[in-house]
């Protein structure tokens, strides 16, 4: 009996069998493989920056790579979605998101990026609770009495910010258009700078998120207001600006972003890891403590949200007249 022999497998043949078999796990390109660059654009120690902390350290054990908080401090808050423009869509650089990035561009008369089409959405995270606070020992015991005296002494009253068109300034910025008023807006580089400041008698009231409120429970400072849509949790006596007649509500979402162009499943990989983060204890305690709602939504959503954010605020700002001409 002739044998017969298999057909000469020819190299090509052989290379292209090899290429369609599935390749084993440790081949496969794996996300990530180093440290993770997070930053934050306020400086360390606000309510941002600590919140951001706990986050990430929960995310360095889930994803086995350290990742390393930076804080770049002033311009606003824009300095993180700045260094994503020219960072690599890979991942390894992302930034805390709040809607100051968006704003900014539309103060700016040279944007230096675009706020929707320049950045990758990758996860919302949570609210921001603001309100304005005083010294325990100043004269106002209520948001009328503050109004009255700006009214009785236009000009003379000085109020602190985390910086020139940020939510808490463009709230004051209303409430004077709204009630015929003149006071005079101080930036600061980030809340915690605005509330030492405001101990030391350099301002006399505070425009600011709740960094604030372990000063008023310790009794150093009175809380007038709270911007939110309904009020805090741990201060239930303290009325909403809309309950004070003045119709202003702001629910300022943060989150995280990464440079445009990032691959899905990276995003995939960096929200489901901060998610995730954002539910465990120490997060939620943080929360907690600062009256900061959590508000998870993936990317498309949250980059639709700031889409009309950024329609919307357009329009405020024009009325404010606040855009460059």
């Amino acid at each position: 009996m002739t044998a017969i022999m298999p057909p000469r497998l020819t190299r090509r043949a052989a290379l292209l069998g090899l290429a369609a078999l599935p390749l084993p796990a440790f081949a496969q390109a794996r996300f990530p493989d180093r440290p993770i660059r997070l930053i934050v654009p306020w400086t360390a120690g606000g309510p941002a920056d600590t919140g951001f902390r706990i986050m990430a350290e929960a995310v360095t054990r889930k994803l086995g790579q350290p990742v390393v908080v930076e804080n770049r401090a002033g311009a606003a808050g824009i300095l993180g979605a700045m260094a994503l423009k020219e960072a690599r869509p890979d991942g390894y650089a992302i930034s805390q998101m709040h809607v100051g990035v968006v704003r900014q561009m539309l103060l700016n008369p040279r944007p230096p990026y675009h706020p929707i089409d320049d950045l990758t959405y990758i996860l919302q995270i949570t609210g921001f609770t603001m309100g304005l606070v005083v010294r325990a020992d100043a004269p106002w015991r209520t948001l009328d009495a503050l109004l009255a005296h700006a009214r009785a002494n236009p000009g003379k009253l000085n109020y602190g910010t985390l910086g020139t068109g940020s939510t808490q300034h463009l709230v004051m910025a209303r409430i004077g258009m709204m009630k015929d008023l003149t006071w005079t807006h101080v930036p600061y580089r980030g809340t915690a700078d605005t509330l030492r400041a405001l101990l030391g008698g350099e301002i006399d009231f505070a425009s600011e998120s709740s960094g604030w409120a372990p000063m008023v429970l310790a009794g150093q400072l009175r809380l007038l207001a709270i911007y939110t849509t309904g009020r805090a949790r741990r201060f239930p006596e303290v009325a909403t600006l809309r309950e004070q007649g003045i119709d202003i509500a702001v629910d300022s979402p943060g989150g995280l972003i990464g440079p445009r162009g990032m691959d899905a499943g990276v995003v995939r990989v960096l929200a489901d890891a901060f998610r995730e983060a954002a539910q465990e204890p120490a997060h939620l305690q943080f929360l907690e403590r600062l009256d900061q709602p959590l508000i998870l939504k993936d990317g498309d959503a949250y980059r639709a949200d700031m889409q009309r954010t950024f329609e919307e605020e357009r329009d405020l700002l024009r009325r404010l007249n606040l855009l460059p001409a």
